[in-house]
C-alpha cells in the first residue's frame, strides 16, 4: 500500500511519480490508464500519438482538488507507460497510410495500383492488431479488478476496449462526445478509420444497446441515413440544435436531463476533444468551428452520477500536441475530471 503521509497534495507536480504527480503504482491504483499511441488512419492532421507523453507532463500542473468528490485521488490514479513498439508500429504505419491518403485524395482507383493494393492490405492488418491488443491490455485489468480509462491516440483506438467491457458489464450505452459522427463504413477503404469508431461499434459489439452524440457539427449524408434507420440505438445531439435551444432560452439542464434520459443504467464515456470548443484544442487532428465547453460537458457528466447511471469505463482521445502545451493542459484537465468522475459513480455502485 502506498502510504500517503509522506504525500503533499499542495506541493508541485513530481515528474518522478506517476500521471498528476501522484505517487501510486498499478497494484494499488484503483483506476488504470491504458495510453494507446496510435495514429495510422488519422485523415487530416497528426500529432496525437504523442498526446499521453504531452499530457503526462501537463498533468504536472493539475491541482489535486475536484469538486464532484472530496479526495478522488487518494484512491490512485495510475498511467502506464507508452508501449514504444506500438508507437513504433503507429509511425511506420501512419507513413504508409500518408501515402495512401493522398493517392486515393486524387481520385486515384487501389484496385489499379498492386503497391497500394498491398499498402491498404497492411493499414487494415495493423489495426486488427491493434484491437486485439487493446481487448487483451484492457481485458486483463477489468479482470483484476481495476477501472479503466483509455487515452488515445486517435479515436480508432477504444474499440478493443468496447469489447472488453461488453464481457465484463454486458448490456450499456455510449456518451460520445465528438464533431463528428464516426459512422462511416470503412472510410477511405480503412475498416478500422478513426471516422469508423462508432459504426464498428455498433456492428461488432451487439452490447452497446444505445450511442448518444451530443457536439456533432461535421457529418456526411451516409450518416444521417444511419442514424435516421437505427431504430432509436442511435440519438443525436447536432451542435446547431444545442445552441438555437440555447439561442432560445431553453436552460442547459434541461438539456442535459433530456440526454441523460437516453441512456441506459451502464454509461461508458467516449471523449473525442474536438467535441469541444476549437479554442480549448486547436491542434487536435480534424478542428472544426462550434461545439462545447468543458463545463458545459462536466455538468453532463454529473447528471448522469445524479441519475444514479453506472460510469462503466471511458476513452479519451484526439489531443493534439503543441509548443505551447495548451491542447495537452487542457487533455489533462478532462482527463482529471473523467477519473474523478469514474471514482465516484463506482464508489456509489459498490
Amino acid at each position: 500500500m502506498v502510504d500517503l503521509d509522506t504525500f503533499d497534495p499542495n506541493s508541485v507536480g513530481n515528474p518522478n511519480n506517476n500521471i498528476f504527480g501522484l505517487p501510486f503504482n498499478e497494484e494499488d491504483a484503483k483506476l488504470v490508464i491504458l495510453p494507446v499511441p496510435w495514429e495510422v488512419s488519422v485523415s487530416y492532421r497528426p500529432g496525437t500519438a504523442r498526446a499521453s507523453e504531452h499530457i503526462n507532463k501537463a498533468s504536472l500542473q493539475v491541482d489535486l482538488i475536484d469538486d464532484d468528490i472530496t479526495d478522488g485521488w487518494k484512491h490512485g490514479f495510475y498511467m502506464r507507460a507508452t508501449d514504444k513498439n506500438i508507437l513504433l508500429k503507429s509511425d511506420y504505419l501512419r507513413k504508409e497510410a500518408e501515402l495512401y491518403i493522398n493517392y486515393i485524395s486524387e481520385g486515384e482507383i487501389v484496385d489499379d495500383n498492386k503497391f497500394m493494393c498491398k499498402v491498404l492490405k497492411e493499414l487494415n492488418a495493423g489495426s486488427v492488431f491493434l484491437n486485439n491488443w487493446v481487448y487483451e491490455q484492457t481485458r486483463d485489468l477489468l479482470e483484476k479488478g481495476k477501472l479503466v480509462g483509455l487515452l488515445g491516440g486517435d479515436h480508432s483506438t477504444p474499440l478493443g476496449f468496447y469489447k472488453a467491457i461488453a464481457e465484463k458489464y454486458g448490456s450499456f450505452g455510449i456518451l460520445q462526445i465528438d464533431a463528428h459522427c464516426d459512422l462511416r463504413e470503412a472510410y477511405e477503404h480503412l475498416k478500422y478509420s478513426h471516422a469508423s469508431i462508432m459504426y464498428n461499434a455498433l456492428e461488432e459489439v451487439p452490447e452497446v444497446s444505445k450511442l448518444v452524440q451530443v457536439g456533432i457539427r461535421d457529418y456526411a449524408p451516409i450518416e444521417v441515413e444511419y442514424i435516421s434507420k437505427s431504430n432509436g440505438r442511435v440519438i443525436t445531439y447536432f451542435d446547431k440544435d444545442l445552441k438555437e435551444r440555447s439561442y432560445e432560452g431553453e436552460p442547459w439542464k434541461l438539456v442535459a436531463d433530456e440526454i441523460v434520459s437516453n441512456l441506459p443504467d451502464k454509461v461508458y464515456i467516449s471523449f473525442d476533444i474536438d467535441g469541444l470548443d476549437p479554442k480549448l484544442c486547436p491542434n487536435t487532428g480534424t478542428p472544426v468551428q462550434g461545439g462545447l465547453e468543458t463545463q458545459q460537458v462536466f455538468y453532463l457528466f454529473r447528471q448522469i452520477l445524479k441519475s444514479g447511471r453506472h460510469l462503466i469505463g471511458f476513452d479519451l482521445n484526439e489531443v493534439g500536441t503543441s509548443t505551447n502545451e495548451w491542447d495537452e493542459n487542457v487533455g489533462a484537465r478532462v482527463l482529471f475530471k473523467l477519473c474523478n468522475l469514474m471514482i465516484a459513480s463506482n464508489l456509489a455502485h459498490e
